[in-house]
């Protein structure tokens, strides 16, 4: 199946922004209250909607990311090499720009590149 990345946000802005009790806010409510069936316990997307409220995000398979905040903002993107080495730093940044003020934000966002097993550099989204 395919979607175009705005449709993937729109989507995700409509789970968040969904009537309670309708089948897309329960979808979403269900997300958000155990998110790590989502994503398992040592992912972003777990990290993300356990320490921001109301939150939505789910990874998916070579490197896509979608993010809806409660107030219905929303974003998607894929890496377009399919590694997921940038999309920690890439998803820290949008997150930023949309003024996530949160620890999670920079946890996310830590990318390390590592020589002799000391860190000699990062990962860091430029936009």
């Amino acid at each position: 199946m395919s979607l175009p990345l705005t449709g993937l946000a729109r989507a995700f802005r409509t789970f968040v922004l969904a009537e309670p009790g309708s089948a897309e806010r329960r979808v979403a409510d269900a997300m958000r209250a155990h998110p790590e069936y989502v994503a398992g316990t040592r992912r972003p997307d777990t990290w993300l909607m356990s320490e921001v409220p109301g939150v939505l995000s789910k990874m998916g398979a070579e490197a896509v990311q979608a993010v809806a905040l409660p107030d219905g903002r929303a974003l998607a993107f894929k890496i377009d090499d399919g590694s997921g080495r940038a999309l920690g730093p890439v998803l820290a940044r949008a997150l930023a720009l949309l003024g996530v003020d949160s620890p999670v934000v920079a946890r996310i966002g830590d990318a390390p590149l590592l020589g002799g097993g000391e860190r000699v550099g990062e990962v860091r989204a430029t936009f």
